[in-house]
């Protein structure tokens, strides 16, 4: 029997419940034995009357006829001989039928024992053979040697079914039982004697077997007697040998006497009618003496019986006190043990799956434990389970202080990260600064892309240590007081990726973010974006695209790469769904934990799905909480009044390294018509695209001349040239953001990474404010003016537009001589004048653009006055990781809103 697995009730239950089941059973066993011999001894004497009796009336009924059977067989011709045997053949019928009938009583039979049953079998088994001794007596062919024999053959086992009848469990009485039938097997023996004598003296002839036989029953009957006699009760046995000592009975012991010692003759010795008469006359009284013994026996078997009956009731009684004693301590005991037993693992569960875990859930949330309050001292007895309980405790305590020291060393490493980590940022801030003023200051067009390229990585550095920062729990150092339009955000994520250019930005609707959550969502958007670049393949692109929902607002994050198995899929949801304790182990979804972090701390849902690109799709559901409207916008960020007139397009597109590029228009001249355009070549225009790219590019147009694929290769990506990296964007001075409504939407790079020049990837070509220095050369060298005149003297002899103190504004170079600010004729060309290239024509023609937007700029601050700067200067967009304050994607307007 197995006990593996069973509980330890169930095992204190089969412990004490195999002993109790043992004494049980012993106890039924000796209930049952006791109260068996208790029945029996009771049915003896019922037995003794309802079947010994009728064996008793056979077996005398079978030796009156065998008397007179030998009595007819010793003289067939005698004339009442046989009559009288065929009336004691009625007599012996009657008996024997009776016998019959208890033997079909069951009840009778299930009283008796086994050998009685036996006994009982056989005897009446014997008495079919009775008929045909009867028969074979009639007709005179047997003799009277083999009729007695016959006949006592008959008449033996009715002594033995009487002696087991009488067997009793009691020494004394079982005794006086034997007794009593061995008194009647002695009147047996005389019966027989009296039968062979009988016939002898019929039949006037005492032959030599007879007397042989006389003398040999007399001697087994004086045996029998001495025998038995002694089993008998003293009143018992002195009334039988006083019986034989009265006068009465010495004429049949003198004729038994005078047989014995006779000689065979034909005489006889002894007369017929007195052995006759002293024969019947002894066995009638041995009868009696037979009847009285055995009622006596009867009655002293009764009261032996009901104190048989007495004990086996007491013992049985005691038993069950006993029993009953035994279980009540078993079931005491038992559920003791249990009870201890089940406190303790209740303890210990309560440790395990409830304390422990709420400590550890405290510390995790930066709680002070109590160790004496959370793992205190208790009090337990003695024994072996207050011992084990003291050791649970112990160990209770134990852990509770090992997680309090874990946590505290945990909070040490983590207060260690952060404090890395922030002067990581401080240092990178600061290199940030250094390349802002290495970027206003250079004008190399080489150095300036490996500025641009260094800014990127610092940029990306700056992320890593916010991750850690992050992941540490503590709070990112980036915080905005206004809101932010929701396009920046995207922008500012996109120019945190390594691989910006892979980028695809669709229009968003004019959402704003509140300022307290616009460095979390960058910092999300950015990781997330970083995961759709790096598990997909580099000549593949990923979209984002969002709108308004229900519950929010919804981006959605594309990619095209191998995707995820369910498997990790699910394990990826669960992660960023239940912000699971950061394990040190775990490094190899770092960006998951950071945007589970971020997502838990601003309430946004983040879920990956398969992508039905077969890659995987990042959907982030901003919550209502974290939005807010752009002024000028209804609910679903689209403007609340349609404008007056027409639609502004969208500025042609360059095809094949052309540049289109639009007369200067003259300061205060915004309202008015635009000048024409200044064709370098054929300029095809396009419808304009709903979806951007992040260099520009809308999505699906062909690629310029210079970076076309070789005809074997048409679905290649060019690879990005080494200046094809962001700017940072420094804070724009006054009058720089309130120019930026006065562009013509040519400029467009704020939907593209930022340093990246539309149409091209091999050299940064958006338009920030770093690269002034630069711009301002470029300028000099066209012979455009920062008011946005071109060249020639006009812009040396224009006033000087107003600031916002009222006061002349100080214009560049606008005091120059003419001679200085124009640039001497070319020389005539000597010969065959070189192949221009192709980088450094858009090179000049970006900086050429950045001019006129700078003195569009300016013009325009110059007319808004100082509340228009000082409203300007008080708008902060996400931080100058985002993209150009000038630049605008194509198709997208100067107001960020992505229509």
């Amino acid at each position: 029997m197995r006990f593996r697995g069973k509980s330890i009730r169930r095992k204190i239950v089969a412990l004490l419940l195999v002993p109790l089941l043992s004494l049980g059973v012993v106890w039924a066993y000796a209930t049952v034995i006791s109260g068996q011999e208790a029945y029996q001894v009771l049915g003896v004497s019922r037995l003794i009357d309802r079947a010994g009796q009728p064996v008793k009336q056979a077996t005398r009924a079978l030796q009156q006829e065998r008397t007179r059977t030998l009595v007819y067989l010793a003289d067939p011709r005698g004339s009442d001989v046989f009559a009288a045997m065929r009336r004691s053949y009625s007599a012996t019928d009657e008996a024997v039928e009776k016998v019959r009938g208890v033997a079909r009583d069951n009840g009778l039979r299930n009283r008796m024992n086994a050998t009685s049953r036996r006994e009982l079998d056989a005897l009446v088994g014997s008495f079919t053979d009775l008929t045909a001794l009867r028969r074979s007596a009639e007709d005179n062919r047997l003799s009277r040697t083999s009729a007695l024999k016959l006949y006592s053959d008959l008449v033996e086992p009715c002594f033995g079914f009487l002696t087991d009848l009488r067997s009793v469990k009691d020494v004394a009485l079982d005794k006086r039982g034997r007794g009593v039938v061995g008194v009647d097997r002695a009147r047996e023996l005389l019966t027989q004697e009296d039968a062979v004598v009988s016939a002898a003296l019929t039949g006037h002839r005492l032959g030599r077997d007879e007397i042989q036989k006389v003398s040999d029953l007399i001697a087994q009957r004086e045996l029998l007697y001495d025998t038995n006699l002694a089993l008998l009760p003293d009143e018992e046995r002195k009334d039988f040998e006083a019986y034989w000592k009265k006068p009465g009975t010495s004429v049949l012991t003198d004729a038994e006497y005078g047989v014995s010692q006779s000689t065979p003759s034909a005489v006889a010795v002894v007369d017929a009618a007195t052995w006759t008469k002293a024969a019947t006359k002894v066995l009638a009284d041995l009868a009696a003496r037979d009847d009285k013994i055995e009622t006596a026996y009867r009655d002293a078997v009764t009261p032996y019986a009901h104190g048989v009956l007495l004990r086996t009731g007491g013992a049985g009684f005691l038993g069950l006190v006993a029993l009953l004693l035994s279980l009540y301590l078993s079931v005491r005991i038992g559920r003791s043990l249990v009870r201890d037993l089940s406190g303790l693992r209740r303890r210990a569960n309560e440790t395990a799956g409830v304390r422990l875990p709420e400590v550890m859930r405290r510390l995790a949330a930066g709680e002070e434990i109590d160790i004496e309050t959370e793992a205190p001292r208790l009090a337990h007895d003695r024994d072996e389970m207050g011992q084990v309980a003291q050791a649970l405790e112990t160990l209770q305590r134990a852990a509770v202080v090992a997680a309090v020291r874990q946590a505290d060393m945990r909070k040490g490493v983590s207060e260690v990260f952060v404090n890395l980590a922030r002067r990581s940022q401080v240092l990178l801030h600061k290199q940030l600064t250094l390349l802002d003023t290495m970027e206003r200051r250079t004008e190399d067009t080489d150095e300036l892309a490996d500025l641009f390229r260094l800014d990127h990585l610092t940029t990306r550095m700056r992320r890593h240590a916010e991750g850690l920062v992050i992941l540490s729990g503590a709070a990112p150092a980036r915080q905005w007081r206004r809101p932010v339009p929701l396009m920046d955000v995207v922008r500012a994520a996109v120019s945190e990726v390594e691989d910006y250019e892979r980028v695809e930005v669709r229009r968003l609707p004019r959402v704003a973010v509140t300022g307290a959550a616009v460095g979390d969502l960058t910092h999300l958007l950015a990781e997330l974006m970083e995961n759709a670049a790096v598990f997909s393949p580099p000549h593949t692109a990923v979209q984002v695209l969002g709108e308004r929902v229900g519950q929010g607002f919804l981006l959605e994050i594309h990619d095209r790469g191998l995707g995820m198995t369910k498997e990790a899929l699910l394990a990826a949801n669960q992660r960023l769904a239940e912000t699971p304790e950061f394990e040190l182990s775990d490094t190899d979804r770092l960006g998951l934990f950071v945007v589970s972090r971020i997502a838990r701390r601003q309430g946004v849902k983040v879920s990956l799905q398969p992508s039905p690109y077969g890659g995987t799709t990042a959907v982030v559901v901003l919550p209502e909480k974290l939005l807010t409207d752009v002024p000028g916008t209804d609910g679903a960020g689209l403007p609340a009044v349609s404008p007056d007139g027409p639609v502004e397009l969208e500025a042609p597109v360059a095809a094949h390294g052309r540049t289109a590029v639009r007369e200067p228009v003259p300061a205060g001249a915004d309202e008015g018509p635009r000048g024409p355009l200044t064709q370098l070549g054929a300029l095809p225009r396009r419808p304009v695209p709903k979806l951007v790219t992040s260099h520009g590019r809308p999505v699906g147009d062909h690629p310029q001349a210079d970076e076309a694929p070789e005809p074997d290769a048409e679905h290649s990506r060019p690879t990005p040239a080494p200046g094809a990296l962001p700017s940072r964007r420094p804070r724009a001075r006054t009058g720089e953001r309130a120019g930026d409504k006065s562009g013509d939407g040519s400029g467009d790079t704020s939907g593209q990474k930022p340093g990246a020049r539309p149409g091209a990837r091999t050299a940064p070509v958006s338009a920030p404010a770093s690269a002034s220095a630069s711009a301002e050369t470029e300028r000099n060298a066209s012979g455009t003016s920062p008011a946005g005149r071109g060249g020639g003297g006009t812009g040396a002899e224009a006033a000087p537009a107003a600031g916002p103190t009222g006061l002349p504004r100080r214009v560049r170079q606008a005091s120059l001589a003419r001679q200085l600010r124009e640039q001497p004729e070319p020389s005539a060309p000597t010969g065959p004048e070189p192949e221009r290239d192709a980088d450094a024509v858009r090179t000049r023609m970006a900086s050429l653009q950045r001019g006129w937007l700078r003195g569009r700029e300016e013009e325009a601050a110059a007319d808004a006055g100082p509340a228009r700067a000082r409203a300007t200067e008080d708008e902060d967009g996400p931080e100058a990781t985002g993209p150009a304050p000038h630049s605008t994607a194509q198709g997208n307007t100067p107001e960020r809103d992505g229509r």
